[in-house]
């Protein structure tokens, strides 16, 4: 009776041990889970940042193209109203500038461009070319201009200039010439004229 107790009580402690290192067992092995888990997601969390942050990127690229796109496009649309305005205004001047030429102000003008024209040339024997409407006006004002200058001798060419007035001198000798042609100084001011008609397009006058 005592011998088979005392075996119960040997076999009740293997068996407590063997639970108690089976619990334990479960328990490291649950520990680890959760630890194993808890690595999983927080690799999970970064790699759904990664991909967040890259599709933002993406996103930000993508929306900077378009930006940029629509502001060259809008740049571009803005030049071609620009350069059509700088011609629409050349032109108006063109025409009122071509039916000046026997108004009283175009030819205190014409007086002024042929001087200045002289003095640029600064020769004593100059060739004056200008249109055919304007060859009677030219010949006044020499005439009226160089009446007491005996130094300078101003021929009017032959051959007819193709501009809608001023004049264009050369030297007699053909190695200078001054483009003084209305045309020509409308087209030196065609990059102050297109500046001014791009601020007002921007509202800056």
């Amino acid at each position: 009776m005592s011998s088979s107790s005392s075996l119960e009580r040997t076999i009740n402690k293997v068996i407590s041990q063997a639970e108690a290192d089976f619990i334990t067992q479960i328990d490291s092995t649950f520990q680890e889970s959760l630890k194993n888990l808890a690595a999983s997601r927080t690799k999970l969390e970064a790699e759904y940042n990664r991909i967040l942050e890259g599709a933002r990127k993406q996103g930000d690229n993508l929306k900077r193209q378009i930006v940029g796109s629509s502001r060259l496009s809008a740049r571009n649309r803005q030049l071609v109203l620009i350069e059509s305005a700088v011609n629409d205004t050349f032109e108006k001047a063109k025409t009122i500038l071509a039916s000046s030429n026997k108004e009283n102000s175009y030819r205190l003008l014409m007086r002024k461009i042929l001087k200045d024209s002289v003095m640029m040339i600064d020769s004593d024997q100059v060739i004056v070319e200008c249109n055919k409407n304007d060859i009677e006006l030219v010949k006044e004002v020499i005439s009226d201009s160089f009446k007491d200058n005996n130094k300078i001798k101003i021929k009017i060419s032959d051959h007819p200039l193709n501009a809608i007035g001023g004049i264009r001198l050369t030297s007699a000798d053909g190695s200078m010439t001054f483009d003084n042609t209305l045309d020509s100084r409308i087209e030196r001011l065609k990059p102050l004229i297109r500046k001014n008609i791009a601020q007002m397009l921007r509202g800056e006058v």
